[in-house]
């Protein structure tokens, strides 16, 4: 268990090139991020069916978030990730595998069901488009796919 956080010349330029923008973007992706908050709620608003709900990221009111990602929760992800992309968003699944399952703690026994909260988010999760230059007019484009996504007919 570890991590290589040596940067080479190359991506020490980038770094440095980004360092001057960078309280700007953290402003503006948290701006973002809280937008997509407040149009998915909106969009889900009367939702009733939970096969149609999403959770959006939680931040306790004393905390902030820089939106490295925007994660969502859906259920019947695959249904959801061709939809967005069939109306040309593209998505990631940026945590698909829960920590105890990685082998680097395969040791530990921790086998299924031993975190099933952890396992049934795994299952779930879905980011957007994110970064610190996402127009409003882009962000409810991808709501509204997502919304068309969720509540299609299948």
């Amino acid at each position: 268990l570890g991590i290589n956080g040596r940067l080479d010349t190359l991506q020490a330029a980038v770094l440095l090139a980004k360092l001057e923008v960078f309280e700007e973007e953290v402003q503006a992706r948290s701006r973002i991020g809280q937008h997509y908050t407040d149009l998915i709620q909106a969009a889900f608003a009367n939702v009733s069916e939970q096969k149609h709900r999403v959770a959006t990221p939680y931040v306790a009111p004393e905390c902030t978030s820089v939106y490295a990602q925007y994660t969502i929760q859906v259920e019947d992800r695959a249904k959801v990730e061709a939809g967005l992309k069939a109306r040309g968003i593209p998505t990631a699944v940026h945590y698909p595998v829960p920590l105890h399952f990685q082998p680097v703690f395969s040791d530990l026994g921790q086998g299924v069901g031993s975190f099933p909260v952890s396992e049934a988010a795994a299952q779930r999760v879905l980011s957007l488009p994110m970064h610190p230059y996402l127009s409003e007019e882009h962000q409810n484009r991808v709501v509204g796919a997502l919304k068309e996504a969720i509540t299609a007919k299948t």
